[in-house]
């Protein structure tokens, strides 16, 4: 790769401009790290390890049966669970049997999943044995081609003492019935395969690894295909991007072979949890914490603390939602979280009062990235040192990734440094297209200077150093007679406001000029203060233009969240204009 813009400023120096990258299909990760460090522990579930090559086993066999049923290479299955034990395993089994894995959100009611199963063609479903999930699965699956529904059992994963306990008490969750011409039991087919995943010719870059749906914010959801290359090459470029300086922490370097602790508090059917948490755990031979649900306790997230000190958890990847829950739970305090080392945040804007605020509690390095479900996902990341990297931006591109600010009507002209316009990118880690979709590719992939740009969809601009700014979504734009105010621009200003623990914003129609907008902010208060809109108002007069000043202010318990941290603007205009009889 040629030297860019980016590299000559503050570029890490132990950070390749490129990379090679071996031609093996994605699963070849948990091959190698089971070949040269099968003994240590790779999942880790209330206080039971199973081992990376006890994993493998389990892949296999997985595999084994999924050919046996006659899935071929190209077929889809699907993964239907939280943050438990199975998922590695059954991930790995799917790619080894040849067949691509669709990973769904286990929140999604029944004709969310539906839609996401018909779209992808999806032949075998793996669900987790609850009470809601499996139901859900069944009622999910109708008038879809899904042959199989495997059922998983949290029993087999747990201690033997907690496993008989569970199962005399009734605590183990398990579904109220099973629809038995479809059914197949996950422990079944471990106790009666054989360890033999059958024999399949990959091509890494051509074949589709990962069938990944957007979260379906902006409209209905694509489904982002992802090559075993995407994937595989987004793990190294993280990997080999990463670097603590001393200065930082005590244990410095690059992310250590067999030495670390992944907490998995994101869920891995997104492509921040499973690629920076489950992925890049299975390439560093670390164990990887389960954490089906990262909110759970009281305070909320008081069960994630507790994950985080009891296994000297040293890698966690969240969104600022989840660390600003760490920060103000109020038992934090009583945690020792000292062994957290390196910390990425995505998927939202990170304010540096928070950032500074976790450091000060954990000892950590919290740097803040960029990616989306369609990039495998990372394309940038900040320099990983104190010293370089720039809050309020997205950081660098990491090896081999172009970038390029461009027009916002063609997507084609690329503009100077400091203009804003659409931000788009290019790498080894961008996906072959969406999947069945060919109308949606034309509109987001263009051909500039001989290479193949994906354009974001985000709005933002590159500074004299290299450094990309966010700006906003391009569909979230709040048109203020004509000129644009961008949600997130506020927002942060909003975030340095004392009171504010969580805000928002988006563009209200003028009933006048429904075509013309004005800004409403919803604002989440800390805990025990007060305030008033028009102090937000006043507040906001020496912070921003005119046009971009809140114009309504509105207190709110919480905000509308994805499973992912990502606040659901849309669901806030929506409930707005139907309030306002404009829906």
């Amino acid at each position: 790769m040629e030297e860019m813009l980016w590299h000559k400023y503050k570029w890490p120096k132990e950070a390749p401009h490129s990379l090679e990258y071996p031609d093996e299909p994605l699963y070849a990760l948990l091959d190698k790290t089971a070949n040269e460090h099968g003994d240590l522990p790779f999942t880790v579930f209330m206080g039971m390890k199973r081992t990376y090559a006890e994993v493998r086993e389990d892949a296999n066999k997985i595999a084994n049966y999924l050919a046996s049923i006659g899935i071929k290479k190209g077929d889809r299955v699907a993964i239907f669970m939280p943050n438990m034990p199975h998922y590695p395993p059954v991930f790995f089994g799917i790619l080894k049997s040849g067949a691509t894995a669709v990973t769904c959100n286990p929140l999604y009611k029944p004709g969310e999943l539906n839609f996401q199963l018909k779209d992808s063609g999806t032949r075998v479903v793996f669900v987790l044995d609850h009470p809601v999930f499996t139901p859900s699965c069944y009622e999910a699956i109708k008038d879809t081609k899904v042959e199989k529904v495997i059922v998983c059992n949290v029993k087999s994963f747990l201690p033997k003492v907690k496993a008989v306990l569970g199962g005399l008490l009734g605590k183990i969750p398990k579904s109220p019935f099973y629809e038995d011409d479809k059914t197949v039991f996950y422990d079944d087919i471990l106790a009666n395969s054989e360890a033999k995943p059958p024999d399949v010719k990959f091509n890494r870059k051509d074949d589709v690894a990962l069938i990944l749906y957007t979260g379906g914010t902006t409209g209905v959801p694509k489904g982002a295909a992802l090559l075993h290359s995407n994937l595989y090459s987004n793990v190294l470029q993280i990997f080999n991007y990463a670097w603590i300086d001393p200065k930082d922490h005590p244990q410095s370097g690059r992310m250590r072979i067999g030495e670390e602790v992944v907490v998995g508090a994101l869920p891995w059917y997104h492509s921040y949890g499973l690629t920076l948490s489950l992925l890049m755990s299975t390439y560093l031979a670390g164990q990887l914490v389960c954490v089906p649900d990262p909110r759970a306790g009281k305070p909320p997230m008081t069960e994630l603390l507790k994950e985080l000190e009891k296994n000297k958890g040293s890698i966690l990847n969240c969104v600022p939602a989840l660390y600003a829950g760490i920060v103000n739970n109020p038992k934090v305090k009583e945690f020792n979280l000292r062994s957290v080392k390196v910390c990425s945040s995505g998927a939202a804007p990170l304010p540096p009062e928070l950032a500074k605020n976790f450091e000060d509690i954990t000892g950590a390095i919290l740097f803040e990235g960029y990616g989306l479900t369609e990039t495998s996902p990372v394309t940038h990341i900040n320099p990983t040192n104190k010293t370089n990297r720039k809050f309020g931006s997205i950081g660098l591109p990491i090896p081999d990734t172009y970038c390029k600010i461009v027009d916002l009507e063609t997507g084609a002209k690329e503009l100077p440094i400091g203009e804003t316009g659409e931000l788009a990118v290019s790498g080894p880690q961008v996906m072959q297209g969406y999947w069945n979709k060919p109308e949606e590719n034309k509109q987001v992939f263009r051909q500039i200077d001989g290479k193949r740009f994906f354009l974001t969809g985000d709005i933002g601009h590159m500074d004299k150093e290299g450094f990309t700014v966010i700006s906003d979504r391009k569909k979230d734009m709040v048109n203020v007679g004509g000129l644009k105010a961008y949600p997130r621009e506020i927002e942060d200003i909003l975030y340095e406001h004392p009171k504010v623990q969580m805000a928002a914003v988006i563009g209200v129609p003028r009933k006048e000029d429904r075509s013309n907008e004005f800004v409403k902010a919803f604002i989440v208060l800390k805990p025990g203060v007060e305030a008033t809109p028009d102090e937000f108002i006043e507040w906001s007069k020496d912070k921003m233009a005119g046009y971009k000043r809140p114009k309504e202010v509105e207190f709110v318990a919480s905000l509308p969240l994805t499973n992912v941290g990502k606040v659901l603007r849309r669901e806030l205009r929506t409930k707005e204009l139907q309030k306002r009889g404009l829906a």
